[in-house]
């Protein structure tokens, strides 16, 4: 994810999600003078890991370049409870059109932050690495993925076209697991691949296919530890599946080199954020 990619992509969402929710026009905001102008702020209600300011900006700019945001934190920052994120001056109909959208995006990537950093804090000082999942909101993936790098954690394969990861269905599909990997190793031999397993003996098999990383999927933490001792090659191992705060630092322990969570994007709950507005001339 270059800064240009991720700059094209957050104007794209933004402008959709404007025009998602200003439809013909926003028929409240009409009644206020185009002269009447706004000074607003806005404070987070909970401690969090602020992420969004560019989507947030971008919101307020698309509708009304005049609008002038300045930001107190950075994206990755940690805030307190009544902590002040940004002030806003501009137009009141522009900040006040703009204003569901813009929190919309910077109380659900800061969740996304959030929550990322847990888990990162979460196993502080061990050698694995935290990845994300494409359980992503619909419309949001790339943002999201923004987000959990600036919580502290790492992604996974962007979509179905960076990365193979043969799942048990494809498997299924192919009549093997060997068959499945041969198969796609033919197709894209230049591409890393990546094996989910259910068991010991799927492990074994795996290892002598040479692939990149093997998921784990579902082990409880004796078979982790088992399945680490077998690996005898350069393949690298990732758990998956009932991952919690409070398991996370255990199976890490057991010397996994990946651990993929799918509550880095798809569990957020929006950080509470106000936006105290007052108008300064009309």
């Amino acid at each position: 994810m270059t800064p240009e990619v991720l700059r094209k992509e957050t104007i794209a969402i933004v402008k959709h999600a404007l025009a998602e929710d200003i439809g013909s026009g926003d028929i409240t905001a009409a009644a206020i003078a185009q002269s009447t102008r706004c000074e607003a702020r806005v404070i987070t209600r909970e401690s969090a890991v602020i992420c969004g300011k560019a989507w947030f900006t971008e919101a307020f700019h698309q509708l009304d370049s005049t609008v002038m945001v300045h930001w107190h934190v950075d994206d990755g920052d940690k805030v307190v409870a009544g902590q002040v994120l940004c002030d806003i001056v501009g137009a009141a109909k522009s900040v006040l059109t703009a204003e569901r959208c813009a929190l919309n995006f910077l109380q659900t990537l800061s969740s996304t932050a959030t929550i990322a950093s847990a888990y990162a804090q979460a196993v502080e000082g061990l050698p694995v690495k935290i990845l994300d999942t494409r359980k992503t909101i619909p419309g949001l993936r790339m943002a999201q993925k923004y987000a959990v790098t600036r919580g502290g954690c790492y992604n996974h394969r962007f979509g179905l076209s960076d990365g193979i990861l043969i799942k048990e269905n494809h498997i299924q599909a192919s009549g093997s697991l060997l068959k499945a990997i041969e198969s796609a190793r033919a197709e894209n031999p230049d591409i890393s691949i990546e094996v989910e397993v259910e068991s010991i003996d799927e492990l074994s098999e795996a290892l002598t296919a040479n692939v990149d990383i093997i998921m784990l999927d579902n082990f409880d933490v004796s078979q982790l530890r088992v399945a680490v001792k077998l690996n005898k090659s350069s393949t690298m191992l990732e758990a998956s599946g009932g991952i919690s705060l409070d398991n996370i630092r255990e199976i890490a322990e057991t010397g996994v080199d990946y651990i993929s969570v799918g509550a880095l994007t798809k569990d957020v709950s929006a950080i509470d954020l106000s936006l105290a507005f007052q108008p300064i001339s009309s």
